[in-house]
């Protein structure tokens, strides 16, 4: 089996209401889809992390490096790949289009097999994740900590036992949001933040310190993510757990951050970090270093598919009769793509996700759905 070509589909959806969070506001959702097809008649299909254009571009470089090659050597294709352009970007927009080729790739791996990914990766260790709800966004109209505590509310009715609310727009309003949502959900339910990297070292050890009366689960992507050091002398600076790692690339990043002792939860993107290859490689680390790893998941339903195939087999950490399991991140805003290009869409029940089992990444793709979204 040969790869015969590689194909991009950029892809937008223009949104019913806009929503915001601590560095924009958008009106749209947008993908890059990668498929690879071989000259078998087997097409994988994989994801890619940022702006759809610009991986593209990316995607197409590396396109004609594998025209005629064995797709099922994945671990010899991504250092070829990687090392194509080590010279110019080991991370960013280098490794996102990687990682939307290495999961197209592991998708034809699977689908030759007759094999789910997780099973080819020695799993799977479980069958089934608990999700915690994306959402609690700003919005564009109303009342800022009204809207938040009722949508925290359904999600607490959906089923949801954990949410994630965004913060990073000042500290006083992100206190009194965070209080909002607290008091709509109870104690029982876990309740993260996320500043989307606004503040510096001392606004963030403030703020974490201030909410540590709310029973904060983590502080995810408190300051930017270049200041390793910061994020090692916050987590000494206040009482939260500190996480980050969506804007941090294969290994080399977060042997930086493990190394520093700068994270207690590791959140690669599996369409970013640099794929189900390179992000296994992080979870096992992850594990060495006793850092808890729940993936960072922003993306249509196969970004959500890639990423349970790698939940399926991480690892649990330490090992004991009753482990702590990982977490899925479970977007509910609104994103029209999101359901559309699966043919049968991945939900939820009552806040659990069932691991696809089926060949690849266990997912069929709509082909008219990637026409009708399709950027011309």
């Amino acid at each position: 089996m040969k790869i015969r070509e590689i194909r991009c589909y950029v892809l937008e959806a223009k949104l019913d209401r806009s929503f915001g969070w601590s560095l924009a506001v958008t009106d749209r959702r947008s993908a890059l889809v990668v498929e690879v097809t071989t000259d078998e008649g087997i097409s994988g299909f994989g994801e890619c992390y940022g702006p759809p254009s610009a991986n593209a571009a990316v995607v197409a470089l590396y396109g004609e490096l594998l025209s005629g090659r064995d797709p099922l050597a994945t671990e010899a294709i991504w250092q070829e790949l990687y090392n194509a352009l080590r010279d110019h970007g080991q991370r960013g927009l280098a490794v996102q289009a990687l990682s939307g080729i290495d999961i197209a790739l592991w998708d034809i791996r699977g689908k030759a097999a007759g094999r789910p990914i997780h099973a080819l990766l020695g799993g799977p260790i479980r069958r089934r994740v608990r999700a915690y709800a994306t959402g609690l966004y700003e919005r564009r109209d109303g009342d800022h900590v009204a809207y938040l505590a009722e949508e925290a509310r359904g999600y607490v009715a959906e089923g949801f036992s954990a949410m994630k609310l965004k913060v990073g727009f000042g500290l006083d309003r992100d206190l009194a949001a965070a209080r909002a949502v607290r008091e709509a959900i109870g104690s029982e339910v876990a309740l993260m933040v996320d500043a989307n990297h606004a503040y510096d070292l001392l606004a963030a050890t403030e703020l974490g310190r201030r909410l540590a009366e709310l029973d904060i689960a983590w502080f995810e992507e408190p300051i930017p993510p270049e200041d390793v050091e910061g994020y090692a002398e916050l987590r000494r600076r206040q009482p939260l757990p500190v996480a980050g790692g969506e804007c941090s690339f294969t290994r080399f990043d977060f042997r930086r951050l493990f190394a520093a002792r700068a994270l207690d939860v590791a959140q690669p993107d599996t369409c970013a970090a640099g794929g189900i290859s390179e992000c296994k490689k992080i979870a096992d680390m992850a594990a060495a270093f006793g850092v808890r790893y729940i993936p960072h998941v922003w993306g249509t339903g196969i970004a959500l598919a890639a990423s349970l195939q790698l939940l399926a087999v991480l690892p649990n950490e330490p090992l004991c009769r009753f482990p702590r399991e990982p977490l899925l991140e479970f977007d509910r805003t609104e994103h029209p793509i999101r359901e559309a290009i699966l043919e049968r869409p991945i939900g939820h029940r009552d806040g659990w996700v069932e691991i696809p089992d089926g060949p690849g990444l266990g997912v069929a793709i709509d082909g008219e759905a990637l026409r009708r979204f399709a950027v011309a």
